[in-house]
């Protein structure tokens, strides 16, 4: 038990990947509809048949379209009869209630005449508030086992009663009155509705009833291939597909059909995973963004799933394009494009006319994943609603002129469907901000928002470190230059410069670029004092980071900018002063972690060389030159970019970029060789 525990922990990132992946599949089965054992044919009304010619498999019957199989249902319906019994004692009761009634005189009398007139038609009903019209229905009364049909005309309802006293009584509030007191609680209906009996007639006609257009016989031609798919086609393809289903249920097996949805979803996934795996994508090490990725895919099944349960013809209006937008904030184009397949290959599987919906959704989100392939200013949101109306819109017209050859047969409606989805995209602005903070990533939106230097972090770092505020802005500009030619988010690495020095704003005089009157606080110090101060101040920013709530990729430039190095001249002046002492070069550490990706290494470089070209005396290409090769020689001798994926060309190419841009600064000309005449 124990090895088995030990063995979960020391794989708890693979069982975490499982785990999310089995709660993701189990979901999106719950919320797509399931029509167990449904048979369904791939094509639509207009089209053309892609597959085999297809034959009868047996005999079946075509049933007619379904409005007019629902028309005549009402047809049905409005001609079945209602069934009466006849009472001949209701006279008899409802004069025994008016002599019971408090009635007297000119309003008995009235009363009384009433009742004969009602009693004298062929028959008095109530059907209470339900039905108070009998329609067109035929109506029989049943005496014993003798039934007659009676003309509706001749009967007598409430309805009548309360004509015949309003023409009786010329005021409407007696008339109410005496109205409501004869039909509640005087008359008695004379005919007492049979609602069994109606209901039996009706059942009887309706099983009755033919919805069959005309018998298809086995091995006949239902559509061959290449053929188009006209109505009557497509009804004949449609009773196919119910009578198969029909069949198909009396030996489907629920279980396996759910093994079957999941294990195509697991390929799906187990796919991407191995070709992250396979490009060593740094995603798989970080499980929020893992888990990320997995929301995403549940948040747009949701949304498709809920589309095919109200309206599969609208599953279209479903901002799919969402996934690749989203996932492209994040992370790069491949994880994106990648991601979206899996994401469409699933959902597709779940809708309707697969075939349709995976095309437009791929071609869509490809197109969206080049337009936001810079997504730097809020206008190219918008952009990439054009772009994914306009894709919608060429495939729904292209696929029109392919089976129609006419665009007579474009539906207008379908463009509403392109412009509501394009529409909904635009909720990607908003969730990206929602999403940051759930999951704590940070996109090139909010780099671009705290890159300026008016936040209040670097406001404060220009007014009491100002010789600091420039060195910081001139490490961002070479950063970001230097990232650009090599590869990797110059964004990201211009806004860790920007910020890696702010904890000197704590103590701004101890350090040399902020030193402008002479006085150098440290002569007072000892060294240890010196370097406790001098490396105190990576701390210092890391506070300051969540003082002014820093994402944490900005936080690790200012963790890392001087790695695990020692302040290499209070050491040394340690060393001097007690010669005879053993110092501990761990208070003269700092504490690091060393860099851990291309942008925070060159940060590291790019600051110690701007740094230190300040203190050459002269600045010509040879000082420079050795200048560089020293701090980066250095650098690597001390493993301090071991941890960091820069290739030794990378490094080349910082090297020489390096020097390039301090000769520039320092504005040293490289002296040519002048021909003799």
């Amino acid at each position: 038990m124990k090895k088995f525990v030990s063995y979960i922990i020391s794989h708890l990132r693979i069982v975490y990947l499982i785990a999310i992946m089995a709660i993701t599949v189990t979901l999106i089965l719950i919320m797509f509809p399931n029509e167990f054992g449904r048979v369904k044919y791939e094509y639509t009304v207009g089209s053309f048949w892609h597959g085999d010619d297809l034959y009868a498999p047996y005999d079946f019957t075509i049933l007619k379209p379904e409005e007019e199989s629902n028309k005549e249902l009402e047809r049905i319906k409005s001609e079945s009869t209602r069934y009466f019994h006849y009472d001949r004692e209701a006279r008899e009761k409802s004069l025994a209630q008016l002599e019971a009634s408090k009635l007297r005189g000119q309003a008995q009398s009235l009363a009384r005449q009433i009742v004969s007139l009602v009693y004298n038609s062929d028959g008095y009903y109530n059907l209470g508030d339900a039905d108070m019209d009998l329609g067109s229905h035929p109506v029989v009364v049943l005496e014993g086992n003798v039934g007659r049909e009676i003309n509706q005309s001749k009967l007598m309802s409430p309805e009548d009663v309360k004509k015949m006293i309003a023409q009786t009584i010329p005021d409407s509030a007696d008339a109410n009155k005496m109205a409501s007191l004869l039909i509640d609680s005087i008359l008695s209906p004379s005919l007492v509705y049979d609602a069994n009996r109606t209901q039996l007639e009706l059942d009887s006609r309706l099983s009755q009833a033919s919805f069959s257009a005309r018998m298809v016989q086995q091995n006949e031609l239902i559509v061959a291939k290449g053929q188009r798919v006209d109505e009557e086609i497509a009804l004949t393809l449609a009773s196919l597909e119910d009578t198969e289903s029909n069949r198909e249920m009396a030996e489907f097996d629920v279980t396996l059909h759910y093994v079957g949805q999941a294990l195509l979803c697991i390929i799906a996934f187990v796919a991407l995973y191995i070709f992250l795996k396979n490009i060593k994508h740094p995603m798989l090490d970080d499980i929020k963004k893992v888990t990320f990725a997995f929301f995403i895919v549940i948040f747009i099944s949701a949304v498709v799933a809920l589309l095919v349960r109200t309206n599969p013809e609208l599953v279209l209006i479903a901002p799919v394009c969402m996934v690749p937008i989203l996932m492209r904030i994040f992370f790069d184009m491949r994880v994106a494009l990648y991601i979206h397949i899996v994401a469409v290959i699933i959902i597709g599987n779940m809708v309707p006319n697969s075939y349709e919906f995976i095309f437009y959704q791929l071609v869509s989100g490809m197109m969206s994943i080049i337009t936001v392939r810079n997504f730097e200013k809020r206008s190219s949101f918008f952009a990439v609603a054009l772009v994914i109306f306009s894709t919608y819109s060429l495939i729904y017209v292209a696929g029109v002129l392919s089976t129609e050859t006419s665009l007579t047969d474009i539906q207008p409606e379908r463009f509403l469907i392109f412009f509501i989805n394009a529409i909904l995209t635009l909720l990607a602005y908003p969730l990206i901000f929602l999403f940051e903070r759930m999951f704590g990533m940070t996109t090139n939106l909010t780099l671009l928002e705290i890159s300026s230097t008016n936040t209040p972090a670097l406001r404060e770092l220009s007014q009491k470190a100002p010789g600091t505020f420039q060195h910081c802005i001139q490490v961002a500009n070479i950063s970001e230059d230097i990232i650009n030619e090599i590869g990797g988010n110059a964004l990201l690495a211009k806004v860790g410069a920007l910020y890696h020095d702010i904890g000197k704003i704590m103590a701004p005089l101890y350090f040399t670029e902020n030193q402008n009157n002479g006085f150098n606080p440290h002569d007072n110090l000892d060294s240890e004092e010196s370097a406790h101060i001098i490396t105190q101040h990576v701390r210092d920013g890391i506070t300051l980071a969540k003082k002014y709530k820093l994402p944490a990729e900005v936080t690790d430039f200012i963790r890392t900018h001087h790695g695990t190095t020692v302040t290499g001249y209070f050491y040394a002046q340690a060393k001097l002063q007690h010669p005879d002492e053993e110092i501990n070069i761990a208070d003269y550490r700092y504490l690091g972690p060393t860099p851990f990706s291309r942008e925070t290494a060159v940060v590291m470089l790019v600051d110690s060389v701007e740094a230190a070209c300040k203190s050459l005396k002269i600045h010509d290409k040879e000082n420079i030159d050795r200048m560089v090769d020293n701090i980066i020689d250095d650098k690597m001798a001390h493993n301090q970019l071991n941890n960091c994926p820069l290739t030794l060309q990378d490094i080349s190419q910082v090297r020489s970029r390096l020097k390039e841009r301090m000769m520039s600064i320092y504005h040293v000309r490289i002296a040519y060789p002048v021909k003799a005449n």
